[in-house]
């Protein structure tokens, strides 16, 4: 995850775990990153500090290689840092994963 000027995060995928997968490209993808490697993509932009809770970031967007699909998200440290909630939703809909840091 990088943090861009103004407080704007955003994230890309440096390793891909399936060997199958290496060369990937985001065939699905609607914007500019149609046929695009996936590795080394920028799949999370836009991720902002919540004013209310300096705690929680949101007003991003994600990006789903394997459909094609942006997601709004939301990142929250937890553990002091050593983990981080994301959550990817639309509407009342979400789903959230924890992403662990690499040392």
């Amino acid at each position: 995850m990088d943090h861009l000027g103004g407080g704007v995060l955003s994230g890309t995928i440096e390793k891909i775990f399936d060997a199958a997968k290496q060369d990937s490209q985001c065939e699905k993808c609607t914007d500019e990153r149609k046929d695009k490697p996936v590795l080394g993509m920028t799949i999370m932009r836009g991720v902002k500090q919540n004013d209310d809770d300096p705690d929680d970031n949101d007003a991003g967007h994600i990006l789903d290689p394997n459909n094609g699909k942006t997601y709004k998200t939301r990142l929250k440290p937890v553990d002091g840092g050593k983990t981080m909630e994301m959550r990817g939703y639309i509407g009342f809909l979400y789903r959230t994963q924890v992403w662990q840091r690499v040392e």
